[in-house]
């Protein structure tokens, strides 16, 4: 099989690929180690920021999350039972978020796909990327029992942290930055109306909680947990009332609760891959890089590659420049160290740390302090959050 982009992953960043190339007349094939209704199964974070909710309209997927989706314009953060708002429209001349379920965003990407007739292959094992230091790069696979080969112009690796994108890249050209977090975030989805109409970020003594939602009916809540923990040790009675009881009264008095239909604890991570192409392969996502959720920068900051991506990739067909290929990895990975540092940033300010003496206890305070009393700062805290330029 020939194609000019060969594309291993097909969860949101490796569809919205897909579908912009589509769009540009560049063929492309996706193949993928798990099947559809594998994928749509994992229930992921829902904060997009503009550039993405942009994206996706001009990829024209974006009719069911207009019609579904819930603009933010702003937040609040819940600090010793008091509740300040974040006026993320007002501090940055306009600018909202829109909370709309990666999920559903996956699968109406899915089905353009499918609409289009374009090839995707599920399923395949043994995928591996091959000869991506040269011009011919090919990528192998099994499908059935049966060997395949896909012949292109360029590899984009879309297949995650775990995937082989990442791991097929020669050990003495790649280097990798990591931060693991002593803490994870227990999560609980349930049918039930959220707390509030928009996000509360929770800072307690007893832990992290952030009171979230996928849709007016549906709600995400999570509480920081040791890692030892086990999603088995939680009931979802214990886990409504260690919510509460971190949560402002008000806040607390307001969450409906239910019995969860997903529940899972998450440990937190930020991690790093420099440089993120190799020759004919270039790595997005999270096969290139992880964030901790407290910023909400994952998704987005995978949309923010693929719009380098696949610029360049439109560039090098229509006009024949590498010019922005060749300027992907740099591109991206300026803007992925500033979305790292946020949402270290952000994970830092809100999340009790056992293993800190009276002095970092001191500047703890006082980072919040001064993040909700300054304008400022909290200008600085609604850009980064919104999202940067591309």
């Amino acid at each position: 099989m020939r194609t000019q982009v060969a594309i291993i992953g097909s969860g949101p960043s490796g569809l919205l690929l897909g579908r912009l190339l589509t769009l540009a007349g560049i063929d492309n094939v996706i193949i993928d180690r798990v099947g559809r209704d594998y994928i749509l199964g994992r229930v992921r974070a829902g904060v997009l920021e503009q550039g993405l909710v942009d994206m996706m309209r001009e990829a024209k997927a974006a009719e069911r999350l207009e019609a579904e989706g819930l603009p933010h314009a702003g937040f609040d953060i819940a600090v010793d039972g008091a509740l300040h708002h974040i006026d993320l429209k007002g501090l940055t001349g306009g600018k909202t978020v829109t909370v709309y379920g990666q999920t559903e965003l996956t699968r109406d990407l899915m089905d353009k796909r499918a609409g289009d007739g374009v090839t995707t292959i599920y399923d395949a094992q043994n995928v591996t990327p091959f000869d991506f230091d040269g011009d011919r790069p090919w990528v192998s696979y099994e499908k059935d029992g049966v060997p395949g080969r896909i012949d292109a112009d360029f590899i984009i690796g879309c297949d995650g942290f775990h995937g082989v994108s990442r791991k097929s890249a020669p050990s003495r050209a790649i280097e990798t930055f990591e931060r693991v977090y002593p803490f994870g975030w227990l999560g609980v989805l349930a049918d039930v109306p959220p707390a509030r109409e928009e996000l509360v970020y929770g800072r307690h003594s007893r832990g992290f909680t952030l009171c979230s939602m996928r849709s007016r009916t549906r709600s995400r809540y999570y509480i920081q947990v040791p890692l030892a923990d086990q999603v088995e040790d939680w009931s979802d009675d214990a886990f409504w009332d260690e919510l509460r009881r971190r949560l402002p009264e008000d806040v607390a008095d307001a969450i409906v609760t239910g019995p969860s239909f997903e529940k899972s604890i998450a440990p937190l991570r930020s991690f790093v891959a420099e440089p993120m192409r190799f020759g004919t392969l270039f790595l997005a996502g999270d096969a290139a890089h992880i964030v901790p959720p407290t910023g909400a920068k994952g998704l987005n900051l995978a949309a923010s590659d693929i719009r380098y991506l696949f610029d360049g990739l439109r560039e090098f067909y229509k006009d024949g420049s590498r010019a922005g290929i060749d300027a992907y990895s740099a591109r991206a990975l300026a803007r992925v160290w500033k979305a790292e540092r946020f949402s270290w940033w952000m994970t830092t300010m809100l999340h009790t740390f056992t293993e800190v003496d009276a002095f970092g206890r001191r500047i703890h305070d006082a980072e919040i302090a001064y993040t909700l009393s300054s304008h400022a700062a909290r200008a600085a805290l609604a850009e980064n959050y919104v999202g940067l330029p591309y």
